[in-house]
């Protein structure tokens, strides 16, 4: 089972979001801990991978040989794509 590791900025975009959404968002980190390339679609000339939830999503990058899936941001589907 893979580890969560919220980056800072993630965490200060988390508590941000309305307490509907964060739960939405926690539900679905439950989910991925176990396949997480079930879930994710990799994200063309980057490294790491999105995660699509409703309007929101997730910004990961997923290291196979420590079992953890790093969430770089969590933002709006229009707003997330301009800062990378």
């Amino acid at each position: 089972m893979y580890e969560i590791i919220l980056s800072d900025t993630a965490k200060k975009q988390l508590n941000k979001l309305n307490v509907q959404i964060q739960t939405r968002i926690g539900s679905v980190f439950e989910r991925i801990k176990i396949r997480p390339h079930h879930f994710v679609k990799k994200l063309v000339n980057s490294p790491y991978y999105r995660l699509r939830i409703g309007e929101y999503r997730v910004i990961l990058n997923i290291k196979e040989n420590r079992l953890q899936i790093l969430v770089i941001e969590i933002g709006h589907r229009k707003n997330i794509y301009k800062k990378l």
